[in-house]
């Protein structure tokens, strides 16, 4: 008797607590949904496929300018640093010696002027003497040979007026295009020669990176040719361009691919490391706005929203972020409703609960 009576107060307690949870579901069942509270219903996308390696940032324009004639330097206006404009003066030699010899080439010029001009007079005139029969016909040749040497004399003068022009010019060296000065070779008062390297320097303007990229992708790669180029403030950069070498590096084994990135301001300096993504394919993937996630320290979360209504917080592991958007690894189904707005569905839930606890 004692034993039935026991197991009859089981079974009483029981039915007790499926009353009271059924009413507690009830109740939370029936929570009017939020009609303010936007929504996303969560479906697969294609996107791509993509995988990335480590590049190095390269300038474009770099250069070395080297003297293309000898003297003393005279004037070095930049150092290390300093921003150039493309056409100032970067290194000025002294020009005495090259001054002395474009006056002589320019003597010399109007000597070989003169001297022509007397001999087209001179042939002109033996050769009327030679239509009139007045004279032989070999003066003729030797007015012909004195003009055609004359001619000659000439042009050897004129150019070399020109080679003593240009080394005039090569006294006053000036920059090819804008950019910073990266490393100076000489210094004021140093004599150079013809060859010898003075200024270093690049050009930010226009930046492009070099990455080493295994065989086994690289057929993909030369398929799509498409490139992102993370930078540090969270920025994607579309590659402008995309050149595969043709061969690969006997020793690693890898192909360098080189990526053009367009002229803007990145913030990117030479010899920067950056993060190169390369779309391989396509895939089906989750994706989800990145203004709907919540973050807790290293968790992420979204808010989703049941078809009765009910908005409760679940935790969902990232993958590739895909613009404003990122991938959904886990935590997520093709069906889910999320709510666009953590901070309204945090006001729903709230006000569910209160609702529930009257």
């Amino acid at each position: 008797m004692r034993r039935v009576r026991f197991w009859s107060a089981i079974v009483l307690l029981i039915a007790l607590a499926l009353a009271a949870c059924s009413r507690s579901e009830d109740k939370a069942v029936h929570v009017p949904r939020d009609p303010d509270l936007a929504t996303l219903a969560i479906a697969p996308e294609t996107a791509a496929r993509e995988r990335s390696w480590d590049g190095v940032v390269q300038a474009v324009n770099q250069a070395t300018l080297a003297a293309q004639t000898g003297g003393r330097v005279m004037e070095l206006p930049f150092d290390v640093n300093d921003v150039v404009q493309a056409g100032e003066v970067v290194v000025r030699f002294t020009d005495v010696e090259q001054r002395g010899a474009r006056a002589q080439a320019e003597a010399g010029l109007r000597a070989a002027r003169a001297q022509a001009a007397e001999a087209e007079a001179d042939h002109r005139r033996i050769a009327d003497l030679t239509k009139r029969q007045l004279v032989a016909r070999s003066q003729l040749d030797q007015a012909t040979a004195r003009r055609d040497a004359a001619r000659a004399s000439l042009a050897a003068a004129e150019a070399g007026v020109k080679q003593a022009g240009e080394q005039f010019d090569y006294t006053v060296v000036r920059a090819p295009y804008s950019g910073l000065v990266t490393q100076r070779h000489v210094e004021i008062g140093e004599t150079v020669v013809p060859g010898q390297p003075l200024v270093s320097g690049l050009s930010l303007g226009q930046l492009r990176a070099e990455v080493q990229v295994p065989q086994a992708d690289i057929a993909a790669i030369r398929e799509h040719k498409v490139a992102t180029v993370r930078l540090a403030d969270g920025r994607d950069v579309a590659a402008r361009e995309v050149i595969v070498f043709p061969t690969a590096d006997p020793r690693t084994h890898t192909f360098t691919v080189r990526i053009e990135l367009p002229e803007m301001e990145t913030g990117l300096q030479p010899g920067n490391t950056i993060k190169v993504r390369f779309k391989l394919g396509e895939a089906e993937r989750l994706l989800v706005p990145a203004s709907a996630l919540v973050r807790r320290s290293e968790i992420a979360a979204v808010y989703v929203v049941s078809p009765e209504g009910r908005v409760g917080l679940r935790q969902i592991r990232l993958g590739e972020i895909f613009g404003d958007r990122v991938e959904v690894l886990a935590g997520l189904v093709p069906g889910d409703a999320i709510a666009l707005d953590p901070v309204a569905a945090l006001a729903a839930q709230r006000a569910a609960r209160d609702i529930a606890d009257e």
